[in-house]
């Protein structure tokens, strides 16, 4: 479904993706993993179209997309899911919601309904200003706002990011509900247990590069990779 060829980006002459290659096929949910500054939100960004590369391709559904605007890659099914959730705080929880439909799409409301039944919470919280709910649930409305659009694969960055426990429980529930479901997943995360526990796949980014590939049970059991990169 998703493939990125070479892929290099430079910011004022540093080079924060190097030279990258990864693959996602259709159904799969795959891991990208790594210390703090090694290219992975930058990857993701230029997946989505936030970022132009200096050099490689991206293609999806065999479709090179690397030149495509933002609002086109959504279109074809691409959605991102930003660190720091990226919410309207003024806005009601379906104000945001709304946001992420596309017209032409079935209608808001009945995506809508499909986001409220992932997360019910939001239903109880659908006319509440998002900036009043807890970080865990503004974590959900961030991922129901990408939702709404339908997309055929969603990429996440840093999901749980700041959130307590029970609220990673909560949200990893749902991401698995989800790809249970056939929706395609590229996360890039922190709590590296429970990304492996979800993906079947995952790479490992080293300043900028991948350094390692392979299945998750592989990687999570690689005790030279958590003792250097990936301590749980």
């Amino acid at each position: 479904m998703l493939e990125v060829q070479r892929l290099t980006v430079r910011f004022d002459g540093f080079t924060a993706v190097d030279d990258v290659s990864l693959a996602v096929r259709a159904g799969e949910a795959v891991a990208l993993l790594g210390p703090n500054g090694a290219g992975k939100s930058t990857t993701l960004r230029a997946i989505h179209g936030l970022l132009r590369p200096q050099a490689g391709a991206i293609r999806f559904d065999g479709q090179d997309v690397t030149a495509l605007p933002v609002h086109e890659r959504v279109r074809r099914g691409l959605a991102l899911v930003p660190e720091g959730r990226e919410l309207f705080g003024a806005m009601t929880v379906d104000e945001n919601l709304d946001l992420g439909w596309i017209r032409g799409r079935g209608s808001p409301a009945a995506a809508r309904a499909r986001v409220h039944a992932l997360f019910p919470v939001l239903a109880q919280r659908r006319g509440q200003a998002a900036g009043t709910l807890s970080g865990g649930e503004q974590q959900m409305l961030a991922i129901g706002r990408a939702l709404m659009a339908q997309p055929r694969l969603l990429m996440l960055d840093e999901p749980s990011l700041g959130l307590a426990p029970r609220a990673v429980d909560v949200l990893y529930d749902a991401l698995a509900a989800l790809v249970q479901d056939g929706l395609t997943l590229l996360l890039v995360e922190q709590h590296i247990a429970e990304a492996l526990a979800l993906a079947h796949r995952g790479y490992v980014m080293v300043a900028g590069r991948v350094l390692l590939d392979g299945s998750a049970a592989a990687l999570l059991g690689d005790e030279a990779l958590r003792r250097a990169y990936l301590v749980i």
